[in-house]
């Protein structure tokens, strides 16, 4: 038997699978990571983007926990005192047009549970700090400081709450004099970057640029609407469309039916809960038309079943009882 979770195992994975395509990370990049912000997708996703974007996802089956590596770039870290963290996607990027080989090491979070208990922001944070540290040995060691390069954790949110609803909020180090006016070259220290992009519950028509895009490889409804989906990707944002994609795009289509109801977005436990509030509104109604049938008096009904005497003698004309 299916569960909620997982369903929602199932549904993540399926986005993780289509945020890693290359054009649709170059169309992320474009819009986020301003380093990026002058080029061209197809440049970003041919030129930029290094080698196979890899994810380390909670897998669909519970016995498929193979581990995933990125040209000898870790998808998950692993220090003696703490548990194993999971990147959802990571890859490095060369930054265009620079006389230096300068990368970014770039991380892509899809996030559907915007208040897990704790700040999604400082966790963003975080995952940088533990980019850098895990660069020594690897890209630095011992004092090579200025070989440390810069990463980015970039949190699709699908379902923020209302305040935070499309947006895209960057945060970075800033040099501020408190006394003096010393100046350091921005790449001394600007070397960590989170960003939270935040969708909301908009349908995708009413939507332009990456809030468009996202929403429809991540929230679009209905597996009837597969072919909208490729069909915009293709020549609005310039994805060269291959088999994987197809295949990923179809996925979260088929698996958005469980967390879509009325062309509202809902969370998996939104929709288990709008689930059980129908089976209760269902369950009154049984009461109702049992007690009539008895023929109990009205004030008794309400007390019993908490629904007002109108809803009961709707209910009962409804089904030839009043």
């Amino acid at each position: 038997m299916h569960t909620i979770e997982d369903a929602k195992k199932s549904y993540d994975a399926a986005c993780k699978a289509v945020l890693a395509d290359r054009y649709i990370l170059a169309n992320i990049l474009k819009e986020c990571v301003e380093e990026f912000r002058d080029e061209s997708i197809e440049f970003i996703a041919c030129e930029c983007i290094q080698g196979r974007p890899e994810i380390s996802a909670v897998p669909v089956r519970a016995d498929e926990a193979e581990r995933l590596r990125l040209d000898g770039l870790n998808t998950e870290d692993v220090s003696l005192t703490e548990p194993v963290i999971h990147y959802d996607i990571r890859f490095r990027a060369v930054l265009p047009r620079t006389n230096r080989p300068i990368k970014l090491i770039i991380n892509v979070e899809a996030q559907n549970d915007f208040s897990p208990g704790y700040s999604l922001l400082r966790r963003a944070i975080y995952y940088c700090c533990r980019m850098i540290s895990a660069q020594y040995g690897t890209i630095f060691s011992h004092s090579a400081y200025d070989d440390i390069e810069k990463v980015y954790s970039i949190w699709i949110c699908t379902h923020p709450s209302e305040e935070w609803a499309y947006t895209i909020t960057k945060y970075a180090m800033q040099e501020r004099n408190l006394i003096g006016n010393a100046r350091a070259e921005v790449e001394e220290y600007d070397l960590i970057v989170p960003i939270m992009v935040c969708l909301g519950k908009k349908k995708y028509q009413e939507l332009k640029g990456l809030f468009r895009l996202l929403n429809l490889v991540l929230l679009h409804r209905g597996r009837d609407d597969r072919s909208i989906v490729l069909s915009e990707l293709k020549e609005k944002f310039n994805v060269i469309m291959t088999p994987h994609l197809e295949k990923g795009v179809a996925e979260v289509c088929n698996l958005s039916e469980g967390v879509y109801r009325d062309g509202v977005a809902y969370g998996m436990e939104q929709g288990l809960e709008q689930g059980l509030e129908q089976g209760l509104e269902q369950g009154r109604k049984e009461t109702v038309l049992a007690l009539l049938r008895e023929k109990m008096p009205l004030d008794l009904i309400v007390r019993v079943t908490k629904l007002s005497a109108e809803k009961i003698q709707d209910i009962g004309k409804l089904n030839g009882f009043l």
